[in-house]
C-alpha cells in the first residue's frame, strides 16, 4: 500500500537466506504463504502482489514477524487500516514482533483495544 514502507528489496534479499511468509488477503482473513520468488506473485486484494500456493498454517515455527501500520507509538501499539485482518492473524503467532513504519508514523500515543497485540519494537524507514 502507499502509505506502508516498501519491503520489496528486504524480501528479495534475504529470500534467498530465510523462508519468507507473506499475507494474502482471503475473505476477511489474512492467510500466510510461502513466497518462492517473484514469478510466484499475482495481484490480490488492494492491488497488493500476493504469493500464490497452499496457506501456512504452522505458526510455531515462524521466528519472526515485521507488520506495517498507519501508525505506531513507542508503547508498540499499531493503528492499521481498520479492516482487522492483522487484529485475527497477530493472536496465532507468538513469534517476535516488529511494526516498520515511516517516521512520521511513529505517534505519542496509538489508542487500543483489550485485543489488540502489541508490537515487541518499531523500526522506522526513510
Amino acid at each position: 500500500m502507499k502509505d506502508e514502507v516498501q519491503t520489496h528489496d528486504f524480501i528479495e534479499k534475504w529470500s534467498k537466506d530465510k523462508r519468507i511468509l507473506l499475507p494474502v488477503v482471503v475473505g476477511n482473513d489474512l492467510e500466510l504463504r510461502l513466497y518462492s520468488g517473484i514469478q510466484s506473485l499475482r495481484t490480490g486484494s488492494y492491488g497488493i502482489e500476493e504469493p500464490v500456493g497452499e496457506p501456512f498454517t504452522d505458526y510455531e515455527s515462524i521466528d519472526m514477524v515485521i507488520v506495517p501500520g498507519v501508525a505506531f507509538d513507542l508503547s508498540g501499539r499499531r493503528l492499521g487500516h481498520g479492516k482487522g485482518y492483522y487484529d485475527r492473524l497477530l493472536p496465532h503467532i507468538s513469534a517476535y514482533k516488529i511494526g516498520i513504519c515511516f517516521p512520521f508514523q511513529l505517534v505519542e500515543e496509538v489508542p487500543s483495544e483489550e485485543f489488540d497485540i502489541r508490537m515487541d519494537t518499531i523500526i522506522t524507514c526513510e
